[in-house]
């Protein structure tokens, strides 16, 4: 599995999302405001449509698994994982 850098800081992330939901009313559409600041910002459309959807489960205003919570079952998952491995050497 390949990982992909974080080249926008969370910062830029935040930035992105709230422009593009303050702007919406000035577009004729949710994604015609994503193109617009994706493309001052330099990332692809997708990408900041999945930061605001990522925002809005995050804000409680779309079910959906938070990151926090996200974090912390990975966090979970990884320490069961290496409970196994210390019981069970292989």
């Amino acid at each position: 599995m390949s990982r992909t850098t974080n080249k926008f800081s969370p910062e830029v992330r935040a930035r992105a999302v709230r422009m593009v939901l303050d702007n919406e009313g000035q577009h004729g559409s949710r994604w015609q405001s994503v193109m617009s600041i994706a493309a001052k910002i330099g990332c692809a459309p997708q990408t900041l449509n999945h930061w605001i959807k990522k925002a809005e489960v995050d804000g409680g205003k779309r079910p959906g698994v938070s990151s926090e919570m996200s974090h912390r079952m990975k966090a979970l998952e990884r320490e069961n994982r290496e409970l196994r491995q210390a019981r069970d050497p292989a």
